[in-house]
């Protein structure tokens, strides 16, 4: 595997993950979600405005990079208590840029937001969650790093447009 950096975001990023969106995001959802979704969804998720705004709602940000070259992010966020009583954590956003895929950047990304979430837990019972649309390939890796499918939801998200997502899960050992 190539030798990568992963560097915890700031504000100051916010143009770099932008500008990787408008790539793997549109390259992953080129076969599932028409134009004008891609379109709505990348100004709902990754405007600059709504960045700096997923930022001040303690969504943490990592940027991947492979010598001065940003090549991937992750994003998760504290989200509160679950039914079952451990700290809840959502991974929001797990992207590669197309050219880094299938070189394990992807599952050291995943780690370290899993230990981000074990070192804001400290010890306490917690487990992550993800939405994941039921027809991404990446469903395939998420289980191959352990998650499960919790349950399903179509999920409303403004302009007639839906996620049709899986809700998959991950306990962690804190």
């Amino acid at each position: 595997m190539d030798s990568y950096s992963i560097i915890h975001a700031t504000e100051e990023d916010v143009m770099t993950i932008h500008d990787m969106a408008e790539i793997v995001f549109r390259h992953t959802y080129r076969d599932i979600l028409s134009s004008e979704q891609m379109d709505y969804m990348m100004e709902w998720m990754y405007s600059p405005a709504n960045l700096k705004k997923q930022l001040e709602d303690g969504h943490v940000y990592f940027l991947a990079y492979r010598d001065a070259n940003p090549c991937a992010y992750v994003s998760i966020q504290p989200d509160g208590t679950g039914e079952d009583g451990k700290m809840l954590f959502h991974l929001h956003k797990i992207y590669v840029m197309p050219s880094e895929q299938g070189s394990g950047l992807g599952k050291k990304l995943f780690a370290q937001a899993l230990s981000y979430a074990s070192s804001v837990a400290g010890g306490r019972p917690a487990s992550v969650e993800l939405n994941v649309n039921r027809n991404n390939p990446a469903v395939g890796f998420y289980r191959h790093l352990g998650l499960k499918i919790l349950r399903q939801g179509d999920f409303h998200i403004g302009n007639g447009f839906y996620m049709n997502d899986y809700i998959m899960g991950i306990d962690l050992n804190c």
